[in-house]
């Protein structure tokens, strides 16, 4: 097989999705809006929106011309190597991830502040379509985020095929972008939130969204740059990564085209995925976002296991990305026991919040500690499971194993991220609703939409958390298996962090005290 055939077949369903993503966004560009209010509601929120992401990367712009000044001076130091152009070159793929992660939060960003007015419009018709908008303006970040992820790294790799350096300086330049996007968007998220709940609740006593508090727009827009473009840049971030480590340990092992595959079919399936998210008039938003990713998630497994049978690839291999998508699952399933409105732990908090705040914060939080140790298992077996899995193969394979699990992990974060960015869109659509004054009618339908957006969210801070643990153990990897071809000798060799068993007890051992301390705050509660 052609070494340059699957990064192809990835650049070419990359294409595919962005051609579903502007189908979405044109769907959604023609829903109507209920009246004028919302509309000038709607673009005081955009305009927020924009002007946070202007400002945000102007500052960035300055970080990461300094950043590839310094990558092109010395990595490696320039007056000391044969060819100046591949420093340059380094740098370019250095702003190349930048770009390309900043460029997909836009995008991803600039359609949520769009789909809240249309979907709060379109709840005046009914559950369904407002289910509709809400979750296709997702699916246009989903999609976003993947494919520019995938069109990037196929076409450095199409470019520089025998060297991952650039790889990783297209990896580095979406971290940088990433951290600045998810710390700052973050902090103004949270810092609006506060501020709109102490000024209408605490000072004046007045509803959550009432248009009177002029921090309910800030707090609007927060949800959108928290929640759409700093969460979005964080899982690209981590796809970029986790398939750069896989591909330095691949290079010497011949198994790149099966990373490639991998992630091509991931997108693919969740390209068909997000068509079969849908709620009935009277069904669950909840169940539907499930039933999405669990459409996604098995025709990932279909896919995956036709290709790895159809083009030779090691069986063993394929078994090492499915244990990564078994963790994500596990993560995805406790978080929604933690966090769903209609489980039983929500419930109880909600009952004990009747005698009082701290026992809210008690129970809240001690909840909070215990949902924690089902993702940490989740990691650790993933890593321990690949590399037993792909160990029969060889010492070098085993830890490759442990990159595919995070590979296959991530493959499916399209559809992961569009139910996190359906969570932002509802939320925004429930404020407008209240603002517009359109009505109980309407309130209601965007409650329901809200409480299922919000366990979404959970869901993904879980899985992207989960996923940036394998990603970060597969890049230690990486950076074991670079230094060595470098050094000549495995200068690390009782560096025992990378022995799967020392790992997975390093991760037990984490979980523990937050497990004791939980179920002391519940006896303190009980």
């Amino acid at each position: 097989m052609d070494w340059a055939f699957w990064p192809i077949v990835a650049i070419a369903v990359s294409l595919g999705s962005f051609a579903i993503g502007f189908y979405f966004y044109l769907y959604i560009k023609k829903l109507p809006s209920a009246n004028k209010e919302i509309d000038r509601f709607g673009k005081l929120i955009r305009d927020g929106a924009m002007a946070f992401l202007k400002t945000e990367n102007r500052v960035l712009a300055r970080f990461i011309l300094v950043t590839t000044v310094i990558i092109v001076l010395f990595l490696p130091p320039i007056w000391q190597t044969s060819s100046v152009v591949s420093n340059l070159a380094m740098g370019i793929c250095y702003i190349f991830g930048a770009v390309f992660s900043g460029m997909a939060g836009y995008v991803g960003m600039r359609v949520a502040t769009i789909a809240n007015v249309k979907t709060a419009s379109a709840a005046e018709r009914g559950l369904t379509h407002a289910y509709r908008s809400g979750f296709r303006g997702g699916a246009v970040m989903g999609l976003a985020i993947v494919g520019t992820c995938l069109l990037g790294t196929s076409i450095v790799y199409l470019i520089f095929p025998h060297n991952p350096n650039f790889l990783l300086a297209f990896s580095f330049g979406a971290s940088s972008l990433a951290l600045f996007a998810k710390a700052g968007g973050g902090i103004f998220t949270k810092t609006a939130d506060i501020a709109a709940d102490l000024t209408g609740k605490v000072e004046l006593g007045i509803p959550e969204d009432d248009p009177r508090n002029p921090a309910v727009i800030a707090d609007n827009v927060g949800d959108n740059v928290g929640d759409v473009a700093g969460m979005g840049a964080d899982l690209f971030d981590s796809n970029v990564a986790a398939i750069a480590a896989a591909l330095v340990l691949a290079l010497d092992l011949d198994q790149i085209p099966f990373i490639f595959m991998t992630s091509a079919m991931g997108l693919l399936a969740s390209m068909a995925g997000v068509f079969f998210s849908n709620v009935k008039e009277k069904g669950s938003p909840g169940r539907a976002l499930n039933r999405g990713t669990y459409i996604t998630t098995g025709l990932f497994f279909i896919l995956t296991l036709l290709g790895t049978y159809f083009f030779n690839f090691e069986i063993r291999l394929w078994g090492a990305a499915m244990v990564g998508l078994l963790a994500g699952t596990v993560i995805g399933f406790s978080s929604e026991l933690f966090t769903s409105d209609e489980g039983k732990r929500v419930k109880a908090v909600a009952r004990i919040s009747q005698q009082g705040p701290a026992f809210t914060i008690l129970s809240g939080f001690s909840n909070g500690l215990l949902s924690s140790f089902p993702s940490l298992i989740g990691i650790g077996g993933a890593a321990l499971a690949a590399y037993m899995i792909c160990q029969p193969l060889g010492a070098d394979y085993a830890v490759y194993g442990i990159a595919l699990s995070a590979v296959g992990m991530l493959s499916i974060i399209g559809m992961v991220t569009a139910n996190d960015a359906y969570g932002p869109i509802v939320d925004n659509a429930r404020g407008l609703s209240e603002m517009s004054g359109l009505g109980e009618k309407v309130l209601a339908v965007t409650d329901e939409l809200d409480a299922a957006g919000n366990t979404a969210k959970a869901i993904t801070k879980g899985f992207s958390i989960g996923a940036a643990g394998l990603t970060v153990i597969a890049l230690l990897a990486a950076y074991r298996e670079t230094l060595t071809n470098i050094m000549g000798t495995d200068v690390l060799a009782g560096f025992d962090i990378l022995d799967p068993l020392v790992f997975f007890g390093m991760i037990v051992g984490v979980g523990v005290p937050a497990v004791f301390s939980a179920m002391l705050m519940m006896g303190v509660n009980r």
